[in-house]
């Protein structure tokens, strides 16, 4: 049996270690360096910096520590991060491209996001549907390919140490802007806006969702009407997490800080992307119409847009695969097995797009059944057993990953028992993940959890009851309902309860069911990176971060959990420039989670998306919204 492999014994026991399983060049989610006479080593950051100093030395090739390191799974970026980090020079890698002779003619693309927007402010979204929404009309300086190198979009190039635009310290970045750029009303889009995005997101009136992003932005500077600086407080390694979404000044400038909220275009967006707003219904359909002035000559392809909401995984994907209905299907949690019997249909395929994104089981460190202050869930009020450590890992050691895998998700998901799974320098190897029951009671039974007459293990009149929420999906139920009848062998009674995914994911602030406000003792959902740099991924644990009455459930810590090592070991990495002693960082940020039983991260989850055999340019990426490129999708004929 190789390492990592899973076994099983008698159907209650199944483990791996590494926090993986075998799958093409992982070995045990360990990545493997393979040295010159072809042995494996697992590289530590005193080996990465052994290497990095022989290809400074010219005793190894840089092109073959480069084709070494892809193969690996390393994005490029980082490759270049690290081999920048020694002087050493790379190359961006390219990609062909269809060009149109003329913008429009496409006719219609339609498109289903089962969860649908509600709202079309990119730094209000609090679900992945709702940056999708507005990736429609908004865009960032800068994007992440599916390799995840940095493509300018508003930005007129990429800034980088070599062509001197951002300084050696890491303290200062300068950006080109594009010229000719329109905003959808008309107006020019200039420095100004860049200032106002950094000035809106920031004010912490505004309750930005996206306000970690600029927190460590000490000003922005306009040089010129097409030129800004923004200056750090501290060295910054990845300098574009911020600026996912510039928004113009002239039109909310009247709602930065507490009147954010309140703007009307929250709900119509005034952008500079290829398609223009013409209907939006909150939690129902968007539609956008070709916008003429778009900055880029002969895009887009199409001459309207339209985002479908509502309905289920399972109906957006047999619209696209097997009936043709629609172009495109997002975020299909559906088994696998089924969308295999759809693409023999042969009227589309499905698409996976591996980036950061992870399905996890949240536990609440606070009380939801009592109020205190008019609040639920508050950090007032400690959770009466599952800040007990062995109540969380007897949890960790009954969620079957195996039979979730491959029951359910099939070849869009892999194990795992971490957090953070990609870019590979990242992944912890400290990390296993057992399914094991009797282990499970066990630990219950040294933690003083006792059975009670009925079954329910009890203590100290405390009964292990718990209230375990996640969205409506077929594939979410059938979790639910592996780790309930695990669950109930050990004496813990859960209820399930499943939830709407245009309340669950709502930002709405009176809305007890969301995900923000977590009203259960656990939930689950898939939270994805956003980018190839894992800070902001990492984001959601930090005690700065917890959602409560005070920031109207804007924060990003659900959880309600708070660790000062956890906090010092995110602000040392956010402000680390050598990226080898940074992953270090995060790999250790990463064991403080899953070590800890904050999270059961159970599957590392690819992006799958039904994609019509005859829409082309899609170029799904890991690292960024499905609708990154829409730009450049085109139909052929």
């Amino acid at each position: 049996m190789t390492p990592g492999q899973l076994h099983t014994t008698g159907g209650h026991r199944r483990q791996a270690t590494g926090g993986g399983e075998l799958n093409g060049d992982e070995k045990g989610g360990q990545s493997v360096v393979i040295a010159e006479k072809g042995e494996a080593m697992i590289p530590d950051e005193r080996g990465l910096h052994e290497w990095l100093g022989r290809v400074r030395a010219g005793s190894l090739g840089r092109r073959e520590f480069i084709r070494i390191l892809l193969a690996l799974g390393l994005t490029p970026p980082l490759i270049a991060e690290l081999l920048r980090s020694r002087g050493i020079a790379n190359a961006q890698l390219k990609r062909e491209t269809f060009t149109p002779s003329r913008r429009g003619g496409g006719g219609d693309l339609k498109m289903l996001w089962w969860q649908a927007p509600t709202i079309l402010n990119p730094h209000l979204a609090i679900g992945v549907k709702d940056d999708d929404g507005s990736r429609l009309f908004y865009e960032p300086l800068v994007s992440f390919d599916p390799e995840g190198n940095l493509l300018p979009v508003l930005a007129a190039e990429v800034p980088t140490i070599q062509n001197g635009m951002i300084a050696r310290d890491g303290r200062a970045v300068t950006v080109k802007l594009k010229k000719g750029v329109q905003w959808h009303d008309g107006k020019p889009f200039t420095a100004d806006d860049i200032v106002f995005t950094w000035e809106y997101a920031a004010d912490p009136a505004t309750l930005a969702v996206s306000t970690g992003s600029y927190r460590d932005i000490a000003r922005v500077e306009k040089l010129d009407p097409h030129t800004v600086k923004i200056v750090y407080k501290a060295p910054m390694p990845f300098w574009a997490r911020a600026f996912r979404a510039v928004i113009p000044k002239h039109v909310f400038k009247s709602f930065k800080g507490a009147k954010s909220r309140e703007a009307p275009a929250n709900l119509t967006p005034v952008g500079t992307g290829p398609y223009r707003c013409v209907e939006f219904k909150p939690g129902d359909i968007i539609r956008g119409e070709i916008f003429s002035g778009y900055h880029e000559r002969n895009w887009p392809f199409f001459d309207r847009v339209e985002m479908k909401g509502g309905g289920d995984a399972v109906s957006a994907a047999r619209a696209v695969i097997q009936t043709g209905e629609y172009d495109f299907a997002w975020n299909l949690q559906v088994e696998d097995e089924l969308l295999l019997r759809l693409e023999r249909a042969g009227k589309g395929k499905i698409e996976i797009a591996w980036g950061g994104g992870i399905e996890h089981i949240l536990c609440n460190f606070s009380d939801p059944g009592r109020e205190v202050d008019g609040e639920r869930s508050s950090l007032k009020a400690p959770h009466p057993f599952l800040t007990d450590r062995s109540v969380r890992v007897a949890l960790s050691l009954l969620v079957d990953r195996a039979s979730i895998q491959e029951q359910i998700y099939g070849r869009l998901a892999r194990t795992t028992a971490n957090y953070l799974n990609a870019p590979a320098p990242f992944r912890s190897k400290n990390t296993r993940w057992e399914f094991n029951v009797d282990k499970a009671a066990k630990v219950l039974d040294d933690g003083g959890w006792r059975r009670g007459p009925d079954g329910i293990r009890t203590k100290e009149g405390t009964r292990l009851r718990m209230l375990f929420q996640t969205s409506t999906n077929a594939a979410r139920q059938k979790t639910q309902a592996i780790v309930k009848q695990a669950a109930a062998k050990v004496g813990i009674e859960i209820e399930l309860k499943s939830i709407v995914p245009a309340v669950y994911f709502s930002a709405d602030p009176a809305n007890p069911d969301t995900s923000s406000r977590f009203s259960a003792d656990l939930q689950m959902y898939s939270f994805s990176s956003g980018s190839p740099d894992p800070q902001r991924f990492m984001e959601p644990f930090v005690s700065w971060e917890v959602a409560q009455k005070a920031n109207k459930w804007a924060g990003l810590n659900s959880t309600r959990w708070r660790s000062e090592e956890y906090d010092r070991l995110f602000r040392a990495a956010a402000t680390e420039m050598d990226p080898v002693t940074r992953a270090s960082q995060f790999i250790r940020l990463n064991d403080l989670l899953t070590q800890g039983v904050v999270i059961v991260p159970f599957l590392w989850r690819g992006s799958a998306s039904a994609v019509s055999n005859r829409l082309r340019g899609t170029d799904l990426s890991g690292w960024d919204s499905e609708c990154w490129n829409i730009a450049h999708w085109y139909r052929e004929t």
